[in-house]
């Protein structure tokens, strides 16, 4: 982490003689610790002068009656929070340029359990500006897949409820269309990359097992597997697309130990 931290530090460093802040994509499966990474970065770049504030792409997400909106016209799917075309990039794009400048920001937030945004009044508050921006999520500066990757299903959520494919490409192009302008703010990308789609489903599960142990209610693990499947088709794209282009790969084993790591220029 000592050593991230140095490297996001010295691109950092190099985005100031701009004047505008390094936005840091940090994009990984779910449960592959994309949150705290995010959470540890403030204070070690803190430590080293810099101002870091962090901003989740779940927490663009759509209110719920916006996707319910969705749901009637375009696809039922699209009432659940996932894929691009259900979050708000307008949303994204005003608190990125916000958090550049001088004076207090607040940092969206969306309460998973209630499935809706949380009122203005209850986020939390930066004050800028911010020297760095961590944008963290799992399509964070994901490209959109051709055409024809989106003819076949993926899995049996795509087979049985979107075997036209009206949904996928619906997604497909709202990436293309709406996440170009939010993404390409992006200076620094960093990759957390799984060691296969199976594993992920095992982190989620453990992910949720912790959270029933200290809250009640929850998902099923029959929930979380379906659940699962709304990501795995981006997913699977973003593991074989990015790693080409990313900053910074980071191989994960199963148990989410490091496993190698490697740069853009290596």
């Amino acid at each position: 982490m000592d050593h991230l931290a140095e490297r996001l530090a010295r691109r950092i460093a190099a985005a100031a003689t701009r004047g505008d802040p390094l936005v840091v994509g940090l994009t990984g499966p779910q449960g592959s610790g994309k949150s705290t990474v995010a959470a540890a970065l403030p204070p070690l770049l803190g430590a080293r002068g810099l101002r870091t504030a962090v901003l989740s792409l779940d927490d663009l997400y759509l209110p719920k009656a916006k996707r319910q909106r969705l749901a009637r016209e375009v696809h039922p799917l699209l009432a659940t929070r996932g894929v691009p075309g259900t979050h708000d990039v307008p949303l994204g794009l005003e608190t990125l340029a916000a958090l550049a400048r001088t004076g207090p920001t607040a940092i969206p937030c969306f309460e998973k359990a209630a499935d809706d945004r949380r009122p203005a009044a209850e986020w939390s508050v930066f004050e800028g500006p911010a020297d760095v921006i961590v944008f963290e999520g799992w399509c964070v500066g994901a490209r959109p897949q051709a055409d024809a990757e989106l003819a076949q299903p993926v899995n049996d959520l795509e087979q049985q409820r979107d075997p036209d494919g009206v949904w996928r490409r619906y997604a497909n192009a709202a990436l293309a269309r709406d996440y170009p302008p939010l993404f390409d703010r992006i200076g620094l990308q960093i990759l957390l990359l799984a060691p296969s789609f199976d594993v992920v489903l095992g982190w989620r599960l453990q992910q949720e097992h912790a959270l029933r142990a200290t809250h009640d209610g929850g998902q099923s693990d029959a929930e979380i597997a379906v659940f699962i499947q709304y990501y795995e088709r981006l997913t699977r794209h973003i593991a074989a697309e990015m790693p080409s282009r990313a900053d910074l790969v980071v191989q994960l084993g199963s148990a989410r130990e490091v496993v190698r790591y490697s740069t853009i220029d290596e």
